[in-house]
């Protein structure tokens, strides 16, 4: 810990922390480690007392016994080795899932501006390689450390039980080995490591930018920027590493020396002492040949501390965040149970943290039992209002209400027992179709999922499927259309279990008759499903007559609700709206 400054040093203890490590577990795998490098120690000097016995031809049976052991310590050091690698990675796996979970969860309780600001690349490396690299703290830092210490120190008792100056010389190269190789290491790894972390995230930013808007980009003519500023984050990232290296090399270096030293300085002590006969010859080349091993406990030392550096700084970014978002969550109160629940929105303004209000002034009541629909022209603000009728923005003015209750103050969990939105870019995982649709309900059957497909058409698609439910999506649903996405989104939202569904743009991407199907089968909903209240932000209006209500937003920005009435009503009173159902879409 002495490599970190003392921020990195609180911030890794704290993420260690939210693994939630067994440290029984821990403590195994050190133990297993250390006998794994300790057999192959035991390998090496019981080798060399073998090799110089023999030179001096006893009686078979007087190597019986060194021969036996060295078959035993070869087969146990691999043995061992494997189990320190299952019993560590366990650990490692488990923590960093542990730590995912906890960062997850936060993230989901704290109110949109906590990430709003973040780049998506950014975003995305906090929450995945950076996880990734505090949970390697335990594998690839501590655990080296800690094998390397008890090693360590049984080979130096060894040595020193049969020549105590030779004892001296190994510690003494053995602690040069294990301080001066790691904080060459971790002076480098601290001058580029923040750096690398940056480029890094600039990296996946600039990636997932070209992933998600290559056709954009490529129609705009900012497709070859975007490739050239990619290029050159790859190169700075390259030099960083470049650099990094260059100690690790020394450092490494340094290592073989020190090796080479309690080498020469065992021959140099224990010559004399072969002479005097206070060494006998076979415990000369025990002394000797045992430092060859006990350098490997050294050797990844210089590694550890790169990776101490390195999960130093991913702790203090992954703290940072989830410092914010404890910082800005006031989320404290529960919504009660309640079989009816009521969403109240009063002289709502809406928009995003730091942006312009983008609608203003409206009221509405979600409840069971009834259907409603927001339209409106493009960027009218629909998508941003249902965002905050969810609780996932706050409210720019006036109040949004659940059961009485400000959902902006209400716990996540007590919120989505009663309402769930489905946004119109919810992702799709890269996992099997069932799974996709349980990311809203657990225990969904396959049966359920089948009948949900077929409600949102999907019946055929799903039957022509060789794996069926089981069929894997691509991440983010690449595998699939745009209009069987939206259609996956949209039985995933009526799988949940929440009896308030607020829905984006469900119809998009799909042809005139699918889209007037699946928008009756919505504003339907409420009357075969009494329990339940649906609303949906759409542009296809041909299929409202079943709604119970229609909300117009428009005029000039912000946007106002501009009319309200059931399908029939806006169809004769308002022409705009006339003119747009009667073309399908508006």
């Amino acid at each position: 810990m002495i490599l970190l400054s003392r921020s990195q040093r609180v911030a890794l203890r704290r993420a260690l922390r939210l693994l939630d490590l067994t440290w029984s577990r821990v403590w195994l795998a050190i133990v297993t480690g250390a006998l794994g490098l300790g057999s192959s120690v035991a390998l090496t000097a019981t080798s060399a007392w073998l090799i110089a016995r023999a030179s001096q031809m006893p009686h078979v049976l007087d190597l019986t016994v060194a021969a036996v052991g060295v078959r035993t310590f070869g087969i146990s050091r691999s043995v061992l080795r494997y189990a320190e690698r299952l019993v560590s990675h366990g650990v490692a796996l488990g923590g960093m899932a542990a730590l995912r979970e906890q960062v997850y969860l936060r993230l989901a309780d704290s109110p949109a501006e906590t990430v709003a600001g973040l780049r998506r690349g950014d975003l995305l490396v906090r929450t995945g390689a950076d996880v990734d690299a505090i949970g390697d703290v335990v594998v690839r830092a501590l655990l080296p450390a800690g094998v390397a210490l008890v090693v360590g120190t049984g080979t130096v008792a060894l040595v020193s039980w049969l020549s105590p100056a030779s004892g001296l010389i190994l510690l003494a190269c053995l602690l040069v080995a294990a301080t001066a190789g790691p904080l060459l290491n971790a002076w480098a790894a601290r001058a580029s490591e923040l750096a690398q972390l940056e480029e890094r995230a600039t990296l996946s930013a600039t990636a997932l930018t070209m992933v998600d808007g290559g056709a954009e980009l490529t129609v705009s003519g900012r497709l070859g920027a975007i490739r050239t500023e990619l290029a050159a984050t790859e190169d700075r990232l390259e030099r960083l590493q470049d650099r990094a290296a260059r100690p690790a090399a020394l450092a490494a270096g340094l290592d073989v020396a020190a090796m080479a030293l309690a080498v020469l300085g065992a021959i140099l002590v224990g010559i004399p002492a072969l002479v005097s006969g206070t060494l006998a010859p076979v415990e000369l080349a025990v002394v000797v040949l045992t430092p060859l091993a006990a350098f490997e406990a050294t050797a990844p030392l210089g590694a550890a501390a790169v990776q101490l550096v390195r999960s130093a700084g991913a702790a203090e970014r992954v703290m940072a965040l989830l410092d914010d978002a404890e910082r800005v969550d006031q989320r404290t109160e529960e919504v009660p149970a309640s079989a009816s629940p009521v969403l109240t929105a009063r002289a709502l303004d809406v928009g995003w943290p730091g942006g312009p209000v983008v609608v203003t002034g409206v009221d509405l009541a979600v409840t069971p039992g009834r259907a409603i629909a927001i339209v409106g022209p493009s960027g009218a603000g629909k998508t941003t209002l249902l965002a905050t009728l969810a609780g996932l923005l706050p409210a720019r003015g006036g109040s949004v209400d659940l059961d009485g209750i400000d959902v902006a103050r209400a716990t996540r969990p007590s919120v989505t027992r009663h309402v769930t939105m489905t946004a119109e870019d919810a992702h799709i995982f890269a996992t099997t179709l069932l799974e996709n649709l349980r990311v809203a309900r657990g225990d969904l059957t396959p049966e359920e999922g089948r009948d949900l497909l077929g409600r949102c058409g999907l019946g055929d698609w799903l039957a022509g499927l060789p794996d069926g439910m089981d069929t894997l999506l691509g991440a983010d649903g690449a595998t699939v259309s745009g209009g069987e996405r939206r259609r996956i989104l949209l039985a995933r939202a009526l799988a949940s279990p929440a009896p308030l569904l607020l829905i984006d743009e469900p119809a998009e991407h799909l042809d005139s008759a699918t889209a007037d199907a699946i928008m009756s089968d919505l504003m339907d909903l409420p009357r075969r499903e009494p329990g339940r209240g649906v609303l949906v932000v759409t542009h296809h209006l041909a299929a409202l007559g079943a709604a119970d209500e229609v909300v117009m937003l428009g005029g000039a920005e912000p946007a106002t609700v501009c009319d309200r009435g059931t399908h029939d009503e806006l169809s004769r009173r308002n022409a705009a709206y006339a003119g747009a159902a009667s073309e399908g879409v508006g």
